[in-house]
């Protein structure tokens, strides 16, 4: 081989290694909360190896990462007993803690939602939601809710509605915004649903929300512009934690921590199509932005199921630290 091929190939590698180290920079880094190790996990999802681990506080439960993929968020929730007032930071670059934002009298914060750049979450102990500015480094907003255990919310893309689950009340909250004068107001519907509705989710054209009654291995139905329930769907979960659509809202998915199970559920005819039995408790559920694949916190196993939505099988196991729990991409770019 000539001395002048040598160095053209010796350059196309450079190139390529250059391209393929560029690709794996901007891939979708999977973060797993790992709540008996009080870290978070960030995972390459495609090597499904660990690149970094970074602490998390003090019983981490839910996490988002910001659009840009810099920082993660994470609720320090603490339950009854002891419940927290803070929201933990990463900063995924430098992949470590970062200073946490203390929510002062807002206690027991749980479900995450990021929507216009900034972080909505529940405050459980004090019946509340609150939202986190990060460019102006404080909470600007806080809602009161009145129901019992507001643990988990959903956010609209305009911030124009907001969804709750009241686990303790029983109920649904349907929290919708308008314009009094110069004064945004907010107008609330309570929809009874079944026992401990916990894990929930809104279709992707945001006409239905189903959610996952724990306590009595149901789902509800409720027809979102009608603002009533027009259906319950037995499931037969033992306790079902985590609801989600998948991106082509055809199939709903729920994870069961009381039977390890995953339930699988055809959205038009409301059947159950598939029970995949995935360990000791089913808990966080987040699918792959092309519906592809799911993957699902096995919390008392250590490890995340990942699922192949075309076939529904598992495919493959990530070994985490103690508890995994809350799942989130972090996008990289």
């Amino acid at each position: 081989m000539s001395r002048a091929r040598v160095g053209l190939t010796a350059g196309c590698l450079t190139v390529l290694l250059a391209a393929t180290t560029a690709a794996y920079a901007q891939a979708p880094a999977l973060l797993v909360l790992e709540k008996g190790a009080r870290s978070l996990a960030i995972f390459d999802p495609v090597r499904l190896e660990v690149l970094a681990r970074a602490d998390a506080g003090d019983d981490p439960h839910e996490v988002v990462a910001s659009a840009d993929g810099r920082f993660a968020y994470i609720t320090n929730y603490g339950a009854f007993s002891t419940p927290g007032h803070t929201l933990s930071v990463v900063d995924l670059a430098a992949r470590k803690a970062l200073p946490p934002i203390d929510l002062g009298a807002l206690r027991a914060p749980h479900g995450l939602e990021l929507a216009g750049g900034r972080v909505y979450f529940t405050a459980e102990g004090s019946k509340v939601i609150g939202r986190y500015d990060p460019k102006a480094q404080q909470v600007d907003w806080v809602l009161g809710i009145g129901q019992d255990r507001t643990h988990m919310l959903v956010v609209s893309g305009d911030e124009q509605r907001i969804f709750t689950a009241d686990v303790n009340s029983n109920t649904i909250t349907l929290l919708e915004r308008a314009k009094q004068g110069d004064v945004s107001a907010w107008t609330a519907t309570h929809l009874t649903v079944g026992r401990g509705p916990e894990g929930f989710d809104v279709s992707p054209d945001g006409r239905e929300l189903w959610a996952a009654n724990s306590g009595d291995g149901t789902v509800s139905i409720v027809d979102v512009a009608a603002k009533k329930v027009v259906q319950t769907v037995p499931v037969e979960t033992k306790h079902s934690n985590r609801l989600k659509f998948t991106p082509d809202g055809k199939r709903v998915l729920v994870s069961d921590l009381g039977s390890g199970d995953l339930v699988v559920l055809d959205a038009v005819s409301r059947a159950v199509v598939k029970r995949l039995g995935l360990g000791h408790g089913a808990a966080g559920i987040l699918l792959a932005g092309d519906g592809s694949r799911a993957f699902v916190a096995v919390s008392p196993d250590d490890n995340v199921a990942v699922i192949d939505l075309g076939t529904l099988t598992v495919t493959s196991r990530i070994a985490t630290g103690k508890g995994p729990d809350g799942l989130a991409w972090a996008s990289g770019k």
